[in-house]
Order: C-alpha cells, then structure tokens, then sequence
C-alpha cells in the first residue's frame, strides 16, 4: 500500500539508521563525560585529523605513519577505553539502582550507613564500604570473609575498629545486608587522581570504574568522608551531608531510569 503511494522506505532506512548511530553516540559520550577517556578520545581525534590533513599539505611521512597506525583503530580503541567499555555494556538492560529493595529498607540502610559513618569520622577510623547495586561482586565477597549479617550501625562501627582484624578491608552492603567484610578491592590507576589519595580512595574509585556500585570512605587521616560512583569522587562530607547525598543520587538515578522506561514503553 505505500509503495502504491510513492512511499521511499529507502528514505525511512536512512533516517532510522543515522538515529541509532547518533543514540550510541550520544549514550556513549555520557559514559565517558568526567572520566579520563574525555581528554584520550580528544588526543585521539586530533591524531585522525592530522591524518586527513597530511596528504593534502604533502606531509607523506607522518600520513604513512599514522595511516599504520589508526589501521588498527579498533584495537587501539579496545585497550585504551577497556574501562568505559566494560561500563558502558554492563549499563546495558540494567533495573534502577536498589530496584529490588523496598522504601523502608532502603531508607534504613541509608541511615544506618549515615550513623556508622559519622561515628567514624569522629575518631578518624578508616572505613571502606561498598552498596551493591545491580552488577555482582561476588569475585570481591569470596576474596573476603562471608557474614550475611543484618545491617546495624553498631556493627559496622566494630568491623572498622583497628582493633578488627577486617579493619583494612571493604565492606559489601546488599538488599539491606552485610554480606562480607574484609573484601580487596582494585585500585584504579587513573594518573589525573590526586596524589593526596589514599588507598582506600583509589580502591573505591577502581571498584566504581568496573562496576555500578556506590561507595562511601571514610578517611583515617583527617576523619573525611567522600561518595564515589562511576570514577567520581565527592569529598569532604559529615553524616547529615552524606545521608543526603545518597538519597539525592539514588533519587536522580531512579528518575533517570524511570525516564529511560517511560520512553521505551512510548516507542513501544
């Protein structure tokens, strides 16, 4: 019938196809807005305009050394963004952060990750402790010492006393549950990151470059405590701010989501 009213789909193919592409680029500069790949894909670019500009203005040598080098594109961009890469696919089919917890436990979890931490700001006692979302991190909870022990303030506060011996350790909060303490976690090797940063901020910042978990410092030099998620870290928090952190953040989250569903159900 609409070939019988002239329709183009050849037309239709285009426009579908330029709007994917666009889609995957656009989701994919979000994965790397703020990270160190944003200035390596700016590096990147400049090295193929220069390619395209060689040979036009006669620079043979640098064309053929650059032509044999973006002839393996695709390898260089594999390693170089392996880390947004990895991110970027496990976003993929992904529910709202804590879509399986209900309000309450939610709330209580929050709050008694607030207290605990506000406690240990005050007697600069480190502590690292990671909130689970959708991706498992499972090959972290076996490197560590298994509890499944419900969440209380109070029990947090004692793992992290130097007097623990699972004090240096990280600590893996799920669906209102601690399910291990005394966890590795890698550390990132990003070299923008401040070189004041201890290990336990580059460990949190290398467990939120591989995974969409949230995770909260708490700094045994001065008592800070810092929220970091996706490689971004926000320092210099007290208990009331961090409460309100986390319920902002798993707020946008949930809206975002919430969108992403709504305009998937629209195209629908």
């Amino acid at each position: 019938m609409f070939e019988n009213l002239g329709f183009d789909y050849t037309v239709l193919r285009n426009i579908i196809d330029v709007l994917i592409v666009s889609y995957l680029i656009y989701r994919g500069l979000l994965v790397i807005k703020g990270t160190r790949a944003a200035p390596m894909l700016a590096g990147l670019a400049v090295i193929v305009l220069i390619y395209f500009l060689a040979r036009p203005l006669g620079l043979n040598t640098i064309a053929w050394v650059l032509g044999n080098f973006l002839s393996s594109i695709i390898l260089i961009i594999i390693v170089v963004f392996q880390d947004e890469i990895r991110r970027g696919l496990t976003k993929v089919g992904l529910q709202p952060i804590f879509g399986r917890f209900s309000k309450p436990v939610l709330s209580k979890t929050i709050e008694e990750i607030s207290l605990a931490c506000g406690k240990l700001s005050k007697e600069k006692l480190g502590a690292l402790i990671v909130l689970q979302r959708d991706i498992g991190l499972d090959e972290f909870v076996e490197e560590g010492v298994y509890l499944d022990a419900h969440l209380d303030r109070k029990l947090l506060y004692s793992l992290f006393v130097k007097d623990s011996s699972l004090h240096d350790g990280a600590i893996i909060i799920d669906e209102g549950k601690i399910k291990a303490a005394g966890c590795v976690l890698p550390l990132s090797f990003n070299p923008d990151l401040d070189p004041n940063l201890g290990t336990r901020h580059r460990a949190a910042l290398g467990l939120s470059e591989r995974s969409d978990a949230i995770i909260v410092v708490v700094s045994e030099e001065n008592g800070s405590i810092s929220l970091v998620r996706e490689g971004r870290i926000t320092r210099n928090l007290d208990s009331a701010m961090l409460r309100d952190a986390l319920h902002r953040l798993i707020a946008t989250i949930e809206s975002d989501a919430a969108g992403e569903e709504y305009s998937e159900k629209s195209r629908a």
